[in-house]
């Protein structure tokens, strides 16, 4: 079972891809079944996760802000800079558990923000080296193991998430 902290940071996480269209609201409505799981709980995110896979896509935009909001989570809004930085570290959290590869993580960040987002120009700048591969001395391996240093560094740099919700469910 995973921890309250590590169950929050992946209903975060999920959230924040939602909001960008990044994955299915089903994936929101799993990811707050497993918080349930995992020990937290409070009255929005009982009635988050109780929803059907036909039902998500419809009530997650209205469910989830009071379900985040009751466990003290956030979710940005999507245009701000700490929403794109936010999805920024959720896509690099995903590679390095294996859900992208690393030429998709570049890739995903590159198509959305470019060379514009300061936090993620590193990754830009590695998708292009994707793209040249055939042409310089780099071999895969190498710019795969660069992006994976980088998406630790994104990673590692997350708010904390608290373990306790911040209404008492009733």
């Amino acid at each position: 079972m995973p921890s309250t902290e590590a169950a929050a940071s992946e209903l975060q996480d999920r959230a924040t891809l939602w909001s960008v269209g990044e994955i299915p609201a089903s994936d929101v409505v799993s990811a707050a079944c497993d918080a349930l799981i995992a020990g937290l709980d409070s009255p929005g995110l009982r009635v988050l996760a109780a929803c059907t896979r036909a039902e998500a896509d419809y009530d997650v935009h209205d469910l989830l802000p009071e379900a985040l909001d009751e466990l003290g989570l956030i979710l940005h809004p999507v245009d701000s800079a700490a929403g794109q930085e936010a999805a920024a570290r959720a896509l690099a959290r995903c590679m390095l558990a294996g859900e992208l590869k690393p030429w998709e993580l570049t890739f995903r960040i590159h198509q959305r923000y470019g060379h514009e987002l300061p936090l993620t120009a590193r990754l830009a700048a590695l998708d292009d080296e994707y793209a040249i591969l055939e042409y310089g001395d780099k071999a895969v391996s190498q710019v795969d193991a660069e992006v994976t240093a980088e998406a630790r560094r994104l990673a590692a740099a997350h708010p904390r998430v608290p373990t306790e919700p911040t209404d008492i469910p009733s």
